[in-house]
């Protein structure tokens, strides 16, 4: 099933779960127990990333979503970087993709690889999405989803150059997109107003991550660039010596959160999973009425 066609039962939220593959020197079997519960909660479909820094590639990542989509019932998506790549090594990836029946793409530049020379085929997810589109075979039988950034991208200059960026990469074939983590929702109402405005009318998703210990936190806003309000951070402050209770505090901030977008009419929820079944289970038994 492809993904835009979740979209268009208005009356229900689509919820979506974020899944990564094993480190490279472990099997990729280690996963597939926590694949299984986390299918088990029946998201409306789970995407597969490309590991930490696109470090695994694209294999397990193909792998890995052809087992959640034929083996555990669920439909998948399989990220699919491009700056790293060749359209040699795309087209071998997409028919890759589609000779294990993956229809469900999410296009992304990817990251640079450190002292590692970029191609020059693709300089934006904005140029694959386009290839795909430009191929007859690809675009009949492929879905292609983008990313997005409610705080800006790291690159862009502001937010009107961002927000134009996006424009192009719907323009070029994303029929839905799916927005980077967020803690504060006035942040993505605000990034919505600014989509709207460039009539940017695909379905969005809103990117949540329940952070339950510091060291996480530290990490993924490096990487995303995501800021803390006030509220996020006193439960930092308060519980980051207590474990368990730092657990529960961001699934609770994690609840709150989707309960909010829920009641202002998001599209979905895409929530980044981490791989913990335990954590990923409390946040769909707490939202599961709501959708």
């Amino acid at each position: 099933m492809k993904i835009a066609n979740l979209f268009k039962d208005n009356e229900k939220t689509v919820f979506s779960f974020e899944v990564f593959p094993p480190k490279k020197d472990s099997p990729i079997e280690s996963v597939y127990s926590k694949m299984e519960e986390l299918c088990a909660l029946k998201p409306d479909f789970i995407s597969v990333t490309y590991g930490a820094g696109g470090t695994v590639g694209h294999s397990r990542t193909c792998e890995i979503a052809s087992k959640i989509k034929y083996d555990f019932g669920v439909e998948s998506v399989a990220h699919l970087t491009c700056v790293n790549s060749t359209k040699a090594d795309i087209d071998s990836n997409l028919a890759d993709l589609k000779a294990n029946g993956i229809e469900n793409i999410l296009a992304l530049r990817g990251d640079y690889v450190e002292g590692a020379e970029p191609k020059h085929d693709f300089r934006y997810a904005s140029d694959l999405c386009e290839y795909i589109e430009r191929v007859d075979e690809y675009r009949e039988f492929f879905d292609i989803g983008g990313g997005c950034y409610p705080e800006v991208h790291g690159e862009a200059e502001n937010e009107i150059e961002d927000i134009l960026n996006l424009k192009k990469k719907v323009d070029a074939g994303a029929s839905h997109l799916i927005s980077q983590l967020f803690f504060d929702n006035n942040v993505y109402y605000r990034f919505i107003e600014r989509a709207k405005i460039a009539r940017i009318d695909v379905p969005i998703e809103a990117g949540i991550m329940p952070i339950t210990n510091k060291n996480q936190i530290t990490r993924m806003v490096s990487m995303s660039g995501a800021s803390l309000p006030a509220k996020f951070s006193k439960i930092l402050q308060k519980y980051e010596n207590k474990p368990e209770a730092l657990r529960d505090a961001g699934i609770a901030y994690a609840i709150e959160q989707i309960i909010d977008l829920i009641a202002n009419g998001v599209d979905g929820i895409h929530l980044y999973t981490m791989n913990n079944p335990y954590i990923a289970g409390k946040i769909t038994e707490a939202v599961a009425n709501l959708l």
